[in-house]
Order: structure tokens, then sequence, then C-alpha cells
């Protein structure tokens, strides 16, 4: 017989059982619409958290570490040798913890250094610091900290109203909601050209007058931010304040007004010789951003030679990704069990049909059909089921995980004020590989049905009624 001939049968026999071969291929359907829709709504939600890290700071940036004051007073002679930074150790920010323990102080001549590796776009040190603020005609002590300008990451690119910081050398201030409502304005708008004093006490003097207990700073307020930077955790490295100034201006502030323990804590470095008496040391940490992620480990090998720690998310966004995995083949799993029964009925179908068609198989091999023939027969029929039931199933998910997606938009997101977001994603290579693991599955699934109606006797076939 020829493939069309064998064809040809294949479909007459699917024709003749109608009920029966619709019921299997729904059962197939079903299958490959629940394995699908469930492994789609595992990828939808990697592909949000994914596309919306991606889409932040965090790829393109490394958190550099320096010894603080702290660990420089309490310094002791040590060797050379670098060693993994231990879980236990605190950073400046108690948020990120580096890969190892830095060896040096984050001063200017260190951040010239980290700025001359290839890949290194900009390095921008840290100076935070919190002090009281005056501003509304209400005192109440918030977290200040400094801004590169022009500041090149994605933290303070939005405002609400007003601007910028608009050169490194004036006394301008940016400020985010969060700040707005503390300090009591009526609206956003108001706080933009306002002035916020940052305050501070000098050490006192027996002949000292009340006005000159307490020390300020005035600086204009020109922008307010879009949103607070703490609403986003993952907007970059840097963690968030409520008060941006320019950098030379927090650093000659946290300079000029030490608090009590950073004082004691430089005496005690300048004294065991790891600060000099002149050195101050103002930063801490700082944010190196790499202009291509490619070169992200390139660049924190040569901090740590360099005898820095450092952090990058990098390693968090390798953890997710696994995660991710796990679910979605957790899901997968899930979803597959509804094929199994699906090929279970397959195997019932290609079997009563093998029963039913006993004489007629017989009559072919009297009259010279060879058994592959025969087995390709049961298993074009199956291979229609399984196809035909996986490209009815991919269809019916793509519905269904379409409908879910604005419903859920329409219902959920949109009265919260969120935008549009994918819960269920399809892509191509989803629904080929589930049809093309439908007809796998069928093609299995016939193949004990498909052996014993090759082994049927003739003799034995013809005497059967």
């Amino acid at each position: 017989m020829s493939l069309l001939d064998i064809c040809w049968l294949a479909l007459r026999n699917l024709r003749q059982s109608k009920l029966r071969a619709s019921l299997t291929t729904s059962g197939v359907v079903i299958g490959v619409a629940v394995i699908i829709s469930m492994i789609s709504f595992g990828l939808g939600l990697q592909r949000d958290a994914l596309s919306r890290f991606q889409n932040l700071d965090g790829l393109s940036e490394i958190h550099v570490f320096g010894s603080t004051l702290f660990s420089l007073a309490a310094k002791q002679q040590q060797g050379n040798s670098r060693t993994p930074q231990a879980a236990t150790q605190q950073t400046a920010g108690g948020e990120f913890v580096p890969d190892y323990i830095p060896e040096r102080a984050l001063d200017d001549r260190a951040l010239e250094e980290i700025a001359q590796i290839p890949g290194v776009v900009y390095v921008k040190p840290h100076i935070n610091f919190s002090a009281y603020a005056r501003a509304n005609n209400r005192t109440i002590m918030d977290t200040f900290r400094g801004a590169p300008v022009p500041d090149p990451s994605s933290r303070l690119k939005s405002y609400a109203v007003g601007r910028m910081i608009n050169s490194p050398d004036v006394d301008e201030v940016v400020v985010t909601q969060s700040f707005v409502r503390r300090f009591g304005y009526a609206k956003t708008a108001d706080a933009v050209g306002q002035t916020v004093e940052i305050m501070d006490a000098p050490e006192a003097k027996d002949d000292a007058k009340p006005d000159d207990l307490v020390v300020a700073r005035t600086y204009r307020i020109v922008g307010v931010l879009a949103e607070d930077p703490g609403g986003n955790r993952f907007r970059g490295l840097a963690a968030p304040s409520n008060i941006y100034l320019p950098l030379d201006a927090a650093r000659s502030w946290k300079e000029e007004h030490p608090d009590p323990l950073s004082r004691v804590a430089l005496r005690l470095a300048q004294k065991n010789g790891t600060v000099s008496r002149s050195q101050s040391v103002a930063f801490t940490s700082a944010v190196v951003r790499v202009n291509d992620p490619v070169q992200m480990q390139a660049v924190r090998t040569r901090l740590s030679q360099l005898g820095f720690g450092s952090f990058s998310f990098v390693d968090e966004f390798k953890q997710i990704r696994s995660i991710f995995l796990i679910i979605n083949s957790a899901l997968a799993l899930l979803g597959g069990i509804s094929l199994l029964v699906a090929s279970l009925g397959i195997t019932n179908t290609m079997l009563m049909s093998a029963f039913e068609r006993t004489r007629e198989i017989g009559i072919m091999k009297a009259i010279g059909a060879e058994e592959w023939e025969i087995k390709q027969i049961f298993f074009v029929e199956a291979s229609v089921i399984g196809l035909v039931g996986g490209i009815l199933g991919a269809l019916l998910a793509w519905g269904v995980d379409a409908l879910a997606n604005r419903l859920a938009y329409r219902f959920i997101l949109q009265p919260q004020g969120v935008e549009y977001l994918e819960f269920f994603h399809l892509p191509p290579a989803l629904w080929i590989c589930a049809v093309a693991l439908a007809l796998f599955v069928s093609m299995l699934a016939a193949f004990y049905p498909t052996a014993r109606a090759a082994r049927v006797d003739p003799v034995t076939a013809l005497r059967h009624d």
C-alpha cells in the first residue's frame, strides 16, 4: 500500500467512529490547553519580573564597598589574602553584603582608580546622613543623600514637579513626595521654591547665645520626584532618601558635622595609622555603572584585586531565574498529568479500534498487507488525533489566556492604577512544543495497540465474528 492509501484508510476509520474519536480528541485538547495555560502563567510572571528588573539600573550597576571608619579604627595587622565576606557582617547600609571584606578606604584616589577600569561608565560615591530638617515651619529628623550633578542613574530622572539640581555648586535640593507629606505641604507643587534647612548643634560654649546653639544651612527646593525611590526597591543600588543635595555639599556637611561615633572612629583610625592625620574617610560605598552587563564579572574581579568588596544584582538575577525554572517545571508537571490522562484515552480508543477491526485486519494481511503497513494505519490515526487535539488545545489556551489577561487588567490592575500586565505569556515556541508533545504522546500511547493489531493471525482473524 502507498502512503496515500494508508492515510485514506486511517481517516476513513476515524470517520466511522466519529463520537469516539471526538471524545478522545477532546481529552487531548483539554490536556494541551491545561499544560499550555499553566506554563504560560509561570512564563508571564517570570517575564514581568525580569523585564521590570532589566528596565531598572540593577543589571548595570555594582555596589562597591570600602573600609568604613569603624573597621579602620578596629583594624589589626593582617595578611594580604582575600577572604570571602562573612554572612554576619553588616554593610554600611545594612542591605547588601559584599563578596569580599574590603581592605581599602574608598577615598578620592580609589574612586579615580575605579573610574579607570575598562567598561566603567561612572563611579558615584554614596554620602548619606540623618539630621534635623526645618521646612514649612516644621522641624523633623530626616535622611539626606549626596547626588552627583548631573546624576546618570534612573532614580532622579522623573519629577512630579520641578527639575533636577542645576549644578554641583548651587544650594539646591530635590525631595520626595514622602518629604512633602511629612512637612505638611497641601500640594506637591507648593514645596517647589520653598527652603529647607539642615540643622546641627556645635560644641556648646559658656558664653554662647541662644541663637548660636543651632547652626543651619539653607537650600532651595527645586524639584519633587515623581515617585518615592523607596517605593521601588530595585531602582538601582542606592538606598533611598527623602532629601537629595549636591554631592560636594553633602560631603562638606558630613565632614564639618560628624556624629559622635564617627568622630571617635576617625580619631582611633588616625591613631593606629590606618588613616593619615589629614585624611577623612567620607565614602563607605559607591555605585559603579558598566556600559555592558557582559563586562560585569571582569569589573568585579578587578575591584576585588584593588581591595574592595562588591555586590551586584546579577547574582540575585541568576537565583531568580533558577526559582522560576523550578516553578515552571512544577507547573508543567501538573499540566502534564492531564495530557497523561488523555494518552490513556488514546490507548483505549486504539485498542477498541483494533478489536473491532480484527476481521478487517485479517483480510488485509491475507491479501498481502505487511505488519508495518498495519502499524502505519494505526499510527496515522493516533497522529491525527494528537495533531488535531494539539492545535485545538493551543487555540483554546490562547483564547483563555487572552481573556484572563484582559479580565485581570479590567478588574484587578486598572482599578489600582497599574499598567497592563500579561499574567499569561504564550510565546510561539510554547504552543509549537505543546503540539509536538501532544503528537509524540499520541503516537506513544498507540504503540501497544498498534503492535497488538500487527500481530493478528490472518486465519484467526478471518474466523472472528
